[in-house]
């Protein structure tokens, strides 16, 4: 009765009830090209640490697989806070803003040289030739909070209020504890795939494997656009004293929530007016508008709400969604499994959509299509004449792409790059994913108008991102505006929508671990109520309610 069956792949082993998931690891590291950092056990993911006391089946996971790479990331960042504070002292902080190029940009509270910085790297390569253990300890509410108040970590101490349990987990390297929402790898023998690159004084970019890099680290390539962006959202979050999400729950409780929806609203406005107020500086040589960015990042809102302020200044714009030139359903290029592929720029019709376009510029009557998604094909019923204040808004994932009205003038178009950027922090050490956000809303729309299960969206959403890393985000630096459509208060609100969905999602399904991750994520936000968001947010293209035609 001491013997268990444990199913790896093709192979039925005996093994000690009792045995750990990294011992019986060692025989199976062989046929991975990276360290296994993390188990599957009958589909739920597990730490190395755990043991095995029954029959079941194990499946091992290298940084490759997306639920691991999350945890080898998670992992990276301990290191590098425990790196930094082993050779700068405990006075140093490091803060985790946000993803840049394949990488995190953190940024620190005291200035490093280009040679700190180097230095920095050694010390973390020390660390991990010493395959240091990361401990998992079990600790009350109170123990942690004090902790945290005693390293002056007055962001996660504030954390622990929102954590409803009475005990809390932390995770212990060397002589540092840390709260990090999520499992860990068992030492940081398994974290030396790393990259350190040198920006300025008090900023760095940490760069890994991701699990669309075939060929390991690429080289950085600095994105100025988007770099600007954040750090234009992340100073006016800073002016507002919204930095994380203890300063959004604070609002909750305090009851100023409303004042901060009203503020934000207000400020997208302000900058979308702006950017209609050069689209009409150039009116008389640019006639095209072209508004691209990944999934669930608004595209649609954004575009109706530019067009209200190009008609306050006079002018007639006229809309057009890529969406309505994709090729005929039985058309659609296929992927390497032979299924249809909507995300590659093949999928629309790019001869039709020229040749329309032309005609609309040389103000010919032309037949414009709308697409037919339940029929999965194009049907022509209106007819459009542009006029001499008529502008052109052209919104869709690849408005980007320079293949797309490749033969007119760039200096006859105006490139705007929509990304959903996420001003706040979890804590210093734990930022909220852009691609997390763009998730949450995604899932709640395509239940509303869909019918959609959370599982159908997840399963969608991998070929999604997919797409985006091959057909999106190389080109989104190339735009000449960058717009950023995330709300600082929504992951409030849409916590409300979306986590029954979440909770509906089975044990035994494929997609469990990434639901318990996001409940798991969304715990510490208090809840925010829709009533006060405008009919024109663009939070209502997901939530319902909005004003606009979606």
């Amino acid at each position: 009765m001491n013997k268990i069956t444990i199913t790896v792949g093709t192979d039925n082993i005996q093994v000690d009830r009792g045995t750990t998931l990294q011992q019986l690891s060692t025989s199976y590291q062989q046929n991975f090209k990276y360290e296994i950092i993390l188990a599957k056990v009958d589909g739920i993911y597990k730490e190395l640490t755990d043991t095995l006391h029954k029959d079941c089946r194990v499946e091992f996971l290298d940084l490759t697989e997306r639920g691991a790479n999350r945890i080898f990331l998670n992992g990276l960042i301990f290191l590098t806070v425990y790196a930094a504070k082993q050779l700068f002292g405990s006075n140093m902080e490091l803060k985790v803003n946000h993803s840049l190029d394949k990488g995190l940009y953190i940024e620190s509270n005291i200035k490093l040289t280009e040679e700190d910085l180097n230095h920095l790297e050694l010390k973390m390569r020390e660390i991990v030739a010493a395959d240091l253990p990361i401990t998992k300890v079990t600790v009350t509410r109170l123990d942690a909070k004090n902790y945290f108040h005693a390293i002056h970590d007055e962001v996660k101490a504030g954390i622990i209020d929102y954590v409803t349990s009475t005990h809390v987990t932390l995770y212990k390297l060397g002589n540092l504890y840390d709260y990090l929402y999520s499992q860990m790898p068992v030492s940081t023998k398994s974290l030396s795939h790393f990259e350190l690159t040198y920006l300025h004084e008090n900023g760095f970019v940490l760069r890994f494997p991701t699990i669309y890099m075939k060929d390991g680290i690429k080289p950085y390539q600095h994105r100025k656009n988007i770099f600007s962006l954040f750090k234009s959202s992340r100073e006016w979050a800073k002016m507002l004293k919204l930095e994380n999400v203890v300063d959004l729950n604070r609002r909750v409780s305090n009851s100023t929530i409303e004042e901060l929806i009203r503020i934000d609203e207000l400020v997208k406005n302000e900058k979308l007016f702006d950017i209609a107020k050069e689209i009409v500086k150039r009116q008389d040589q640019a006639k095209i508008v072209l508004l691209g960015g990944p999934s669930s990042t608004g595209k649609t809102t954004t575009t109706n709400k530019l067009v209200l302020c190009l008609k306050s200044f006079g002018k007639n714009p006229i809309m057009l969604s890529m969406d309505d030139f994709f090729v005929e359903r039985d058309e659609t290029p296929l992927d390497q499994e032979g299924n249809p592929d909507f995300e590659r720029l093949e999928a629309v019709n790019l001869d039709l959509f020229e040749e329309t376009i032309k005609k609309l510029l040389n103000k010919e009557e032309t037949l414009i299509p709308t697409y037919n998604f339940i029929l999965g094909k194009k049907e022509f019923k209106t007819k459009l004449r542009m006029e001499d204040e008529d502008i052109l808004l052209i919104e869709g994932i690849h408005a980007l792409n320079p293949k797309v009205l490749e033969n007119i003038p760039k200096e006859n178009k105006v490139t705007i790059y929509l990304s959903a950027l996420t001003e706040l922090n979890i804590d210093n050490h734990t930022r909220v994913s852009t691609t997390d956000n763009r998730l949450l809303r995604r899932i709640v729309r395509d239940n509303r108008t869909r019918g959609n299960s959370v599982e159908a969206t997840l399963e969608s959403w991998a070929k999604v991102r997919e797409g985006e890393e091959k057909y999106i985000f190389p080109y989104q630096d190339d735009a000449e505006y960058t717009f950023n459509t995330a709300h600082i208060y929504e992951l409030g609100v849409l916590k409300t929508f979306v986590e029954p969905l979440l909770y509906s999602v089975p044990v035994g399904s494929d997609y469990y671990n990434e639901a318990v991750r996001l409940i798991n994520f969304l715990r510490v936000f208090l809840p925010i109520s829709s009533e006060s968001i405008p009919e024109d947010s663009i939070l209502r293209e997901f939530i319902g309610g909005g004003c606009f035609k979606i």
